[in-house]
């Protein structure tokens, strides 16, 4: 009651205030009109008084009496006028004020109406306990889907209503899933016939069933199940239930993130989950830790980078930076393609990448990690001088973040290597290279891959080379994809190795591996 007495107050105090200063009369001089007037009837007394003392004769009073008489009547005319334009300002001045009355008086019944005067404070204990009270009554698995699917079928007699049927599925596809599901029931047993069960039954709609036959499969693999077994398990529970995370989708995303604590769609899971029960600060820790832990091309990172901002905000993270995702290292194919190459080839290689990871920190930045190993990698490259250039650099950013800061020193302070060092023959990329090359992302790398062998295709046709490098440029080119090419290489090193019996049968067994041979 307090808080509607005091707004009344208000609202009147200010209604009348603005009224008062609208309607009340304001103090002016007479108008110029009436001024004339007392001017002109002045004029035609003195003229009385000039004719009295002989000053004038009879015809000039007269005459000037005539004139000034004319402009005295102009002069009435032109205030009768002046008094008759007066009031449309002051009908004005009353509607204005009238309509600040009204508004004033109509926002007081607006928030009568739709403002929550009588709302209590929330305190964070008490937010904290309607949270867990949500997160508590939430549906169970066969509650939620059964919710779930009524919606889903609203939807398709929305759009079925609107001309816009929902596509069937293809009849073979259908007789195919009949024949899987004959086969599983006949081998129970069979943990390759469950995968395709799960998952077909998924991509056919057939959401329970999908999470069912992944459910046994987990307890037909019972101690040898993997934590991706259980995060499929879960997502395909949150998926039945219409993304909404059950408790039975969280126990299943629990016991995946026990056996492997960095499993990036578990924990987008667990932070959806958290979001869904308003706890944005818990959605918040583990939405960065996926975010951390995942590759650019992972389907859920896109989501993640649009709401960890604002989830952020509400956990009080106020100078926040969210971490580019981690790039996936170099693929089976790519190593084994740049094991083909040349010492000093694999060295580009490896300078490519980190002068990649280089210019995406000046461009875009990056998390305190990212920085860190740039200059780590700068430092086993033997960069020493630019590694400390980009510390500095680093320090500046990150400064009054003890945390990232010690990231930086502890990149530093990295061992320092020399090209010397990292350039002879080597069986491959060192652990802290590959670390480096694993920050590019996937274009990035086969990029620059494809670049080294191009390279190494341009010295053979032009300078020749080894039956052994020949037979490298053939296997990396097929490796990535380009088999018209490597049939080309393959030609070009045999008529060069035309006159080495052992050097054509090295790249003969070489264009067997790759499948390129004739």
């Amino acid at each position: 009651m307090l808080f509607w007495i005091v707004c009344a107050t208000l609202v009147a105090a200010i209604a009348f205030a603005l009224a008062l200063t609208l309607i009340r009369p304001r103090g002016q001089a007479l108008p110029a009109e009436a001024q004339d007037l007392q001017v002109y009837r002045a004029q035609l007394a003195e003229i009385e008084k000039d004719l009295a003392r002989g000053v004038l004769t009879s015809d000039e009073a007269a005459r000037t009496r005539v004139e000034i008489s004319r402009r005295l009547l102009e002069a009435d005319r032109a205030l009768q006028a002046a008094v008759a334009g007066g009031d449309a300002p002051r009908r004005a001045t009353l509607a204005a004020a009238a309509l600040t009355v009204a508004l004033l008086a109509g926002a007081f019944v607006l928030y009568d109406q739709l403002g929550a005067a009588g709302q209590p404070d929330a305190p964070l204990a008490k937010r904290l306990a309607d949270a867990d009270a949500l997160y508590r009554a939430r549906p169970d698995q066969a509650s939620a889907e059964k919710a779930a699917e009524t919606d889903r079928k609203d939807a398709e007699a929305r759009a079925a209503a609107a001309g816009n049927p929902v596509p069937q599925p293809d009849p073979k596809f259908v007789a195919l899933m009949e024949r899987l599901r004959k086969a599983v029931s006949e081998r129970p047993n069979d943990p390759q016939g469950l995968v395709l069960l799960a998952q077909n039954e998924m991509a056919l709609g057939n959401f329970h069933a999908g999470w069912e036959a992944q459910k046994r499969l987990i307890a037909l693999k019972g101690d040898k199940a993997e934590a991706e077994d259980y995060t499929r398990l879960g997502e395909f529970q949150t998926v039945a239930a219409g993304g909404l995370v059950t408790a039975e989708a969280e126990a299943a995303f629990a016991k995946a993130l026990e056996m492997n604590p960095k499993d990036a769609r578990a924990l987008f899971y667990v932070g959806m989950m958290m979001g869904q029960n308003d706890r944005p600060d818990r959605a918040f820790r583990l939405w960065d830790a996926a975010l951390r832990v995942s590759s650019p091309d992972d389907p859920w990172v896109p989501e993640i980078a649009q709401g960890i901002d604002a989830l952020a905000w509400l956990a009080g993270e106020q100078d926040y930076t969210a971490p580019m995702p981690v790039p996936n290292g170099p693929s089976a194919e790519q190593m084994q393609a740049a094991q083909g190459m040349a010492p000093a080839d694999r060295m580009a290689m490896i300078r490519g990448m980190v002068e990649n990871l280089n210019a995406r920190l000046a461009n875009e930045g990056g998390s305190s990690d990212d920085w860190a190993k740039l200059i780590s990698s700068l430092r086993v490259l033997g960069e020493k001088d630019r590694a400390e250039v980009i510390a500095t650099e680093a320090r500046t950013k990150f400064t009054g973040r003890a945390e990232d800061l010690a990231k930086i020193d502890a990149a530093a302070a990295t061992p320092l290597g020399t090209p010397e060092a990292a350039a002879p023959a080597m069986p491959g990329p060192s652990s802290d290279q590959v670390e480096a090359a694993g920050q590019m992302s996937d274009s990035d790398r086969q990029a620059m891959i494809e670049g080294m062998v191009g390279r190494l295709v341009d010295r053979l046709t032009t300078q020749g080379g080894s039956a052994e490098e020949w037979a490298r440029a053939v296997g990396a080119l097929a490796t990535l994809g380009k088999a018209d090419q490597a049939k080309e290489m393959l030609a070009k090193g045999q008529t060069a190795l035309a006159s080495d019996a052992a050097g054509l049968a090295t790249l003969d067994a070489a264009a067997k591996s790759a499948g390129v041979a004739p």
